[in-house]
């Protein structure tokens, strides 16, 4: 894809497919939330206790993807190695999975420190994180809605450094970003479905994301969007468990109680 006989570069590829992902993804789980069974919370709740309309969701998402693509696109005009594309595809499994990994430690750690400082920093949170917590409830599509400078900030700087350090070139960025998009609009889906892939191999998931998102949970759960490490290491993790509601589905609560803290 990186030859001249190709239609699509793979810069443009990994500047705009990951956007085309998230609304496909998020729109499948979308599709998926009147599964009474499995959601954390009621559809009632999602209606009544969020703090912004979906309307004003989804304007925000945009924003933030017109940005990104911004970013995206000047990030790969001044690293310019479009030539090594072409190698990638002779790229060993090991070379490859060498660097998703630190990419997923770059943007893990990135977004950790930015996160946490924006709920400890008074002013930051009442003016730019709160936006995202208006979302008490979170929901697939709403896995994106920040302040602007928070989108840039957490993520298309984050999403930056990771593929900088890692040295993946712009093919691999297509696939990796594509994954981290599916991650994170899966850990706002507000469901908890059998077999989810991503609940078997990640502590982090929409349970876990779905804790921080409550008023008791705001001083934990910071990780984000791959694994727990950071929080566990700095003594902001919170365990839950997971309970059936009566009236169907599931409820995170916190296996201690932090509430007080």
């Amino acid at each position: 894809m990186g030859s001249e006989n190709n239609y699509v570069s793979d810069e443009l590829l990994g500047t705009f497919l990951p956007i085309v992902v998230y609304w496909v993804y998020s729109g499948l789980y979308t599709m998926l939330g009147g599964m009474d069974n499995y959601r954390l919370h009621s559809k009632k709740d999602e209606d009544e206790k969020n703090l912004v309309s979906k309307k004003e969701v989804v304007k925000g998402v945009f924003l933030q993807q017109v940005v990104q693509a911004a970013v995206a696109t000047l990030l790969f005009a001044i690293t310019g190695n479009d030539g090594e594309s072409d190698g990638d595809q002779y790229a060993s499994i090991f070379v490859l999975g060498r660097q998703f990994f630190v990419a997923m430690v770059m943007l893990d750690t990135w977004q950790y420190f930015m996160h946490r400082y924006m709920h400890q920093n008074k002013f930051l949170y009442k003016h730019i994180h709160a936006q995202h917590h208006r979302l008490i409830v979170p929901y697939a599509f709403g896995a994106l809605y920040n302040h602007p400078l928070e989108g840039l900030i957490l993520d298309t700087i984050g999403g930056a450094l990771a593929f900088l350090v890692s040295g993946m070139s712009p093919r691999t960025s297509i696939f990796f970003f594509s994954f981290a998009t599916i991650k994170t609009v899966d850990d706002h889906c507000g469901l908890w479905l059998p077999g989810n892939l991503f609940h078997i191999f990640f502590k982090n998931n929409s349970a876990y994301h779905d804790i921080h998102h409550q008023l008791y949970g705001t001083k934990f759960n910071y990780s984000q969007p791959f694994f727990v490490t950071w929080d566990r290491i700095l003594g902001t993790y919170m365990p839950y468990e997971l309970e059936r509601r009566p009236e169907g589905g599931f409820e995170a609560k916190p296996v201690k109680d932090c509430k007080e803290h």
